[in-house]
């Protein structure tokens, strides 16, 4: 285990961190972690037990990875974004064990989870789709394309069921294609990318 001079994050002894990689201040990574070579992890994120992040992976700050999650190669999570324990992301479409699909650049399907995004425990993103802004998967959801901003969806496929305020409250309708947070009173406008907050900074 490498562990930085500076002492600008904290490693457990017990997980390995493969050189050279970009671990952000105040990230924390806990028991029989291995973050691989390549691998940029921003600020203030907690990593939690069993978590393995693949070379050229790249995480945004404040981002929480529970226990027994794997970050394949190809996949972006942005800032605040929240992975339950033992969800799963997936990097291949057409995986077989006797054809090496070991490419980055023409095997590997890109993920990206946007900004403030979380992912229930055990659910499942196939590669290839995009998670947008705030939205939230439910536990054991099967992602099998893009999820549009703020949006609840959950099922196998997963499918969108409410929409969700940037607290995480669920959100109801106003009328009009607008929706309000009964808990911090936020309003959102429907857009063809999901929802947007209205009167925001």
């Amino acid at each position: 285990m490498i562990k930085s001079v500076e002492k600008k994050y904290f490693v457990h002894e017990s997980s390995y961190i493969d050189e050279p990689c970009n671990i952000g201040q105040g990230t924390k990574i806990w028991h029989f972690s291995h973050v691989m070579r390549g691998a940029v992890i921003g600020d203030r994120c907690n990593i939690g037990q069993n978590v393995v992040i693949s070379s050229d992976v790249v995480i945004g700050n404040n981002v929480k990875i529970q226990n027994n999650v794997s970050i394949y190669t190809g996949v972006v999570l942005e800032d605040d974004v929240f992975c339950g324990p033992s969800m799963v992301f997936t990097n291949v479409a057409t995986p077989r064990s006797h054809v090496p699909r070991n490419d980055p650049q023409k095997d590997y399907l890109p993920t990206c989870v946007k900004k403030g995004a979380a992912l229930g425990a055990n659910c499942t993103v196939v590669c290839g789709n995009t998670i947008g802004e705030y939205a939230f998967v439910g536990a054991g959801a099967v992602v099998t394309h893009d999820i549009p901003s703020h949006a609840i969806v959950y099922g196998n496929p997963a499918r969108v069921k409410g929409w969700a305020c940037e607290c995480g409250v669920k959100l109801t309708e106003a009328g009009a294609g607008i929706w309000v947070c009964h808990v911090c009173g936020d309003r959102y406008e429907q857009v063809s990318t999901g929802l947007e907050k209205m009167g925001g900074d």
